[in-house]
């Protein structure tokens, strides 16, 4: 049973030196758990007051369900002192940081007794967790291992779509909570720059802190300044880690090293490096996957994942050493690669007479279509590849120029459509796209996503060919002036795409 009390939350802030005022003497309530969503809130538990569309109104909630204690920063504490007077409350100067620290004492430290595996990149992160949780499903039974990430987050006792690739720190340490409580015998989490950025993880001790790659994206005034502020935030996940695992084939890999160096020790991976502890050779493509020789812990052994392209591999040599690190067995671990499914990611849909392939994937940054656009280009080869794309709107504005260019250089056809424009019409978005093309290369923009999907399809027939649909993967909403509006996800409209294929020759 937690034992925490507010006066130990002030404690807290106090010796982090976030503290502002003294904290009320009168009451000492004990405090389990820690929420910034009023529906939430459960007797005893502590609420947080945070963000630019907040209303006091919440609070005055929070309080009805019985939260015992709030936390606010100093702008806010005359205001809300006075819809709650006589409420014990923790004022701050630092609110993300104060939320981190007292959410993990709210729920009693669970990343103490969870072992905890975080994954960061510029690629990758998504898919390399899901072949380390396919991996420890493997040695431990489905559903064992714990899931936080841009998909899906699953706890062992919530489960459920995400909506950032990392929570906010009351959810985040809600989460680690249900999964020790479950009796996990792990958890793998996606950990977004933003998050290492902006303290959502501040204070989780985790197991082994993986590093994939780093390249430039997320650069706007919205996110990160420039790429030494994108690059700083991705290195801290160092600071918080026992073990790093680092790719020896990423851009900066000694600056990454560098930085790896705070943690208890650092093991490494890459593709064709006996000098790394998990390394990959042999390395053979088809259309039905990509097989290599896995090198580790002294042992050799074939894997074939399902899905193509040399950064697949890099993926599987991270997932394979984090899971050796969490004791997993090579036998397992080959298992376990070899059934990876992840939503909306390299995920394939072929028609029966294989003259067409749909391919949903949500690379959406320049690293990311240069990785897929060249696996799928140099293995389909003689197939003719139509990409349809769109870009967000409202921030990271190099992906106007980046996502055309590279497609240009590996695709027959582009269609330029509509991807989460946001406050901007998709229409101008599509235009400055468009002039990044080449001269006369052949595009057409259709803004309805669904009806590009249709376009592509159609401009499929006829030959053997690759539609690829990107950047969505899984989504069935758009983020557009209006919010997130639902809408038909990539994945089902790569399932018509085919069928419609199907019954065509069908028919004759």
């Amino acid at each position: 049973m937690n034992t925490t009390t507010y006066i130990d939350l002030a404690r807290s802030l106090e010796g982090a030196g976030i503290l502002e005022g003294a904290p009320s003497a009168e009451k000492n309530p004990r405090i389990a758990g820690a929420y910034h969503d009023s529906r939430l809130v459960t007797p005893g538990s502590l609420f947080v007051c945070k963000g630019a569309t907040f209303k006091p109104a919440f609070l005055s909630g929070a309080l009805e369900r019985g939260a015992a204690a709030y936390l606010c920063d100093v702008a806010r504490a005359d205001e809300l002192a006075a819809v709650a007077p006589g409420v014990p409350a923790l004022v701050t100067s630092d609110l993300r940081r104060a939320m981190a620290l007292v959410s993990a004492e709210a729920f009693d430290h669970p990343d103490r007794s969870l072992p905890l595996v975080g994954i960061t990149g510029t690629k990758g992160k998504t898919t390399t967790a899901y072949m380390l949780r396919s991996i420890l499903d493997a040695a431990h039974g489905a559903g064992c291992c714990g899931m936080i990430g841009t998909i899906e987050t699953y706890d062992g006792v919530e489960d459920g779509a995400s909506r950032n690739t990392t929570p906010e720190a009351p959810d985040l340490w809600r989460h680690l909570a249900n999964a020790r409580n479950a009796g996990l015998p792990a958890l793998v989490m996606e950990v977004s720059s933003q998050a290492l950025k902006y303290d959502r993880t501040y204070g989780v001790g985790l197991d082994v802190g993986c590093f994939l790659n780093i390249g430039l994206d997320h650069i706007s005034a919205v996110e990160h300044a420039d790429f030494e502020d994108y690059f700083t935030s991705k290195l801290k996940i160092f600071s918080q880690s026992k073990t790093a695992v680092v790719n020896l084939d990423s851009d900066h890999v000694e600056r990454i090293l560098e930085a790896a160096s705070v943690t208890s020790r650092t093991l490494t991976f890459g593709i064709g490096r006996p000098e790394a502890d998990a390394w990959a050779d042999e390395l053979s493509t088809s259309e039905e996957g990509m097989s290599f020789s896995l090198h580790l812990n002294g042992g050799v052994h074939r894997v074939t994942l399902p899905f193509p392209g040399e950064f697949s591999v890099s993926n599987a040599l991270a997932a394979a050493l984090c899971a050796h690190l969490l004791g997993v067995d090579e036998k397992d671990i080959v298992r376990g690669l070899e059934a990876t499914r992840v939503p909306g990611r390299m995920e394939f849909y072929r028609s029966r007479d294989r003259q067409l392939t749909a391919v949903v994937d949500y690379a959406h940054n320049r690293m990311a279509f240069e990785s897929l656009l060249s696996a799928i280009a140099g293995t389909f080869t003689g197939a003719r590849v139509i990409s349809v794309f769109g870009a967000v709107g409202g921030k990271a504005y190099e992906r106007r120029h980046d996502l055309p260019e590279v497609a240009a250089r590996y695709s027959d056809y582009v269609v330029l459509t509509s991807d989460d424009p946001w406050t901007e019409d998709p229409l101008d978005i599509c235009h400055e796209m468009e002039r990044s093309l080449p001269e006369g290369f052949p595009h057409e923009i259709v803004v309805d996503r669904e009806r590009a999907a249709e376009r592509a399809f159609e401009l499929a027939e006829g030959h053997k060919s690759v539609v690829l649909l990107l950047a969505k993967g899984h989504e069935a909403y758009q983020h557009d002036r209006e919010g997130f509006v639902p809408c038909v996800s990539d994945c089902e409209l790569a399932r018509r795409g085919v069928a419609a294929h199907d019954e065509r020759v069908s028919r004759g």
